[in-house]
């Protein structure tokens, strides 16, 4: 996994270059270069892979992928939104850019991303990266993440229109999962997979990107600022809807538990020590609280 993320920073940096006007492509490389652990690029490549697929030909759409990512991150740093000063342990876009250049930095990353898919997937097919694109704005736009964030805003401090369960699920399937769904969908789509193959990898992610969320969420009670690099503790100071503020701690962590088990039991035939790393640290990391 440290190959494929030094891989992936590589890529990074060589497709986001800074040219004039220069503070818009510093603003959208400085949290894109952040260190990060590039899950969902991550995740793409080693759907990929297991597929039978050459990682090469998905890594420019794992980047696109991550550059999406983090335009979300941008966005939801910013004091109209989440309004955290600290992401991965350094300040925040807004903080260090102002919040305009903040703005049009996600805006930037956001189309960009689509731009590097179509310019650099030069080994697939026309018809694989027009399905790859279709996914991407689906999950990306009012379908998908952007409905997750505004049900994200909307519940704090209790303004719920459905059950709190319902509205939780929602949020963070959208808000959450819904961008490890499109990673392990597009490694699958440059595999050449099929619709039943694609699927099975679809209800992976949605599980995994629930279990992702619960252990987010309780990581914000238990953990340090040093461990997570973010400002901790926000989401109970302003009434947010979380798993540990509907379930309890202990709720929580077994709700989370359950779905990573889950999870295992899905990935199991395809022996991949990546994925099984990476439910394997979120395990260890809980329990060992």
């Amino acid at each position: 996994m440290k190959e494929l993320i030094k891989i992936i920073d590589e890529k990074l940096d060589e497709y986001l270059q800074v040219v004039y006007p220069e503070d818009i492509f510093k603003a959208m490389k400085y949290t894109l270069m952040l260190p990060g652990k590039r899950l969902r690029p991550v995740m793409c490549i080693e759907t990929a892979r297991v597929l039978g697929c050459d990682i090469n030909k998905v890594l420019p759409a794992a980047c696109a992928l991550e550059m999406l990512h983090v335009q979300s991150l941008i966005h939801d740093d910013l004091p109209c939104m989440d309004n955290d000063d600290f992401r991965r342990g350094k300040p925040s876009n807004h903080k260090v850019f102002g919040e305009a250049n903040a703005v049009l930095a996600g805006d930037a990353l956001l189309t960009f991303a689509p731009q590097l898919i179509i310019e650099k997937s030069t080994e697939l097919s026309s018809t694989q990266i027009l399905r790859i694109l279709h996914e991407y704005t689906k999950f990306a736009g009012a379908y998908g993440l952007i409905a997750g964030q505004v049900v994200d805003i909307e519940s704090e401090g209790g303004k719920l229109v459905k059950s709190a369960k319902e509205t939780l699920d929602f949020i963070h399937l959208n808000k959450t999962a819904v961008l490890f769904r499109l990673a392990v969908r597009i490694g699958a789509i440059a595999a050449g997979a099929d619709d039943a193959v694609i699927n099975e990898f679809d209800e992976f992610a949605k599980k995994f990107g629930l279990a992702f969320q619960i252990y987010d969420d309780i990581m914000d009670e238990i953990s340090s600022f040093e461990e997570l690099g973010k400002t901790l503790g926000k989401d109970k100071a302003s009434g947010k809807l979380t798993y540990v503020s509907l379930y309890g701690l202990e709720e929580a962590k077994r709700k989370f538990n359950y779905l990573i088990q889950e999870c295992y039991d899905i990935i199991e035939k395809y022996n991949s020590d990546i994925f099984n790393g990476i439910l394997d640290k979120l395990k260890t990391r809980i329990m060992g609280k």
